[in-house]
């Protein structure tokens, strides 16, 4: 078993389709972002974190040239000539992993046939990086099977090319990078720009604490064009300031330049955000939690207000969960669905999930889902 996946099953269930033997499993994480959220593309900061709940490929390489895909959670097969990959030749789920093929044979790595079949437990559309993982596990699958020799940062970047280029999602680098290069109880401090990482002490039990993840039930699709327009409008603010990247503006003063008031908003997001994942390390490595917190809200409301993706049901969880004690909440994810976190003392957790499920019966929303998130290990071999 590996957390909630069995690889006993996941093996049979790959005799079952092809008759054979895997050659093994590979599990990746999904993820949650603790702060800094939309810097990766601006070649920010962002401090995720691994989940515990991941997605199980068991694979098994083959000589015929053929990408074979089964998943558990998703009705339909895939299968593609390796050769003839190219992006939009397979579509739905199975672009992912196709993808992942496609992007390593483009960086020169002799990648063939593969039978695989997915399994996972990371919820889709939550905002905890469902497609990171199935990437990365598909990933690190094949640079086993096929002795890669590839290092993990270029690893994520190919699955990141899959879902840019391929899958057609515009996504930075972080979810990738948490996927395969995270350790169980830190966070993962990542400068998109330079490729630097930091592991940055992360031990909720140990301050008495619990970071909740609440899934508001609002279901997000990254590819339905809301966030690569954040993404032009963050690129179009730039190059009206003259830098490279929002990373580069200095100081909030800077962007009285931006006439626009809506690319002001959006820069303003950005600044601010960079500077609370520095806020919220430099606490952490001091072993003050709890003082992130506010951070966190904070995070919420600029994404609320001036990035504009949060959604009703993430702001109600915000504000639910800090008025029944959380010491900070906020969105988390690409915006317009998904999932919230909270940050709060262990023992308030629960009227914390009973608070946030009032609000959500009153309003008249969906019945949100919560579970406990353990900072956890990067994507490795389990069988």
């Amino acid at each position: 078993m590996t957390g909630r996946l069995p690889v006993a099953r996941a093996a049979a269930w790959f005799r079952d389709c092809y008759g054979s033997e895997p050659d093994g499993g590979w599990l990746a994480p999904g993820r949650v972002n603790l702060i800094g959220e939309h810097t990766d593309y601006n070649d920010g900061f962002v401090l995720p974190f691994a989940l515990s709940r991941g997605t199980l490929v068991m694979a098994a390489r083959t000589g015929d040239g053929l990408l074979q895909m089964r998943s558990r959670q998703v009705r339909g097969n895939g299968a593609a000539a390796v050769a003839g990959l190219q992006p939009g030749s397979v579509p739905g789920w199975a672009a992912y992993p196709a993808g992942v093929v496609w992007a390593l044979r483009e960086a020169g790595y002799p990648v063939g046939g593969a039978r695989l079949v997915i399994d996972s437990d990371v919820p889709r559309g939550a905002g905890l990086s469902s497609s990171a993982a199935l990437e990365c596990s598909v990933a690190l699958a094949l640079a086993d099977l096929y002795q890669l020799g590839i290092t993990r940062p270029a690893l994520a970047a190919a699955a990141q090319r899959a879902e840019n280029d391929f899958a057609g999602v515009p996504c930075g680098i972080m979810d990738q990078s948490a996927s395969l290069l995270c350790e169980a109880g830190h966070a993962l401090l990542l400068d998109c720009r330079s490729g630097e990482t930091s592991q940055i002490p992360f031990d909720t039990a140990a301050a008495g604490l619990e970071l909740l993840v609440i899934d508001t039930a609002a279901r997000h699709v990254l590819a339905d064009g809301d966030y690569a327009n954040r993404r032009t409008e963050c690129e179009q603010a730039a190059a009206a300031l003259g830098v490279r990247a929002l990373r580069d503006v200095g100081d909030l003063g800077a962007l009285d330049g931006l006439a626009d008031p809506v690319l002001r908003r959006r820069a303003r997001h950005v600044v601010t955000e960079n500077q609370r994942v520095l806020d919220t390390v430099e606490v952490l490595r001091a072993g003050r939690l709890a003082e992130a917190g506010p951070l966190l809200t904070a995070s919420h409301e600029s994404l609320r207000d001036d990035f504009e993706i949060s959604w009703p049901e993430a702001d109600a969880a915000v504000e639910a969960a800090n008025w029944a004690g959380a010491l900070g909440a906020r969105m988390i994810g690409g915006g317009f669905g998904g999932s919230v976190i909270a940050l709060a003392p262990a023992a308030s957790c629960g009227r914390i999930q009973a608070a946030v499920r009032g609000r959500f019966v009153r309003e008249g929303f969906a019945a949100p889902r919560s579970l406990g998130a353990v900072p956890s290990a990067a994507a490795h071999r389990v069988g």
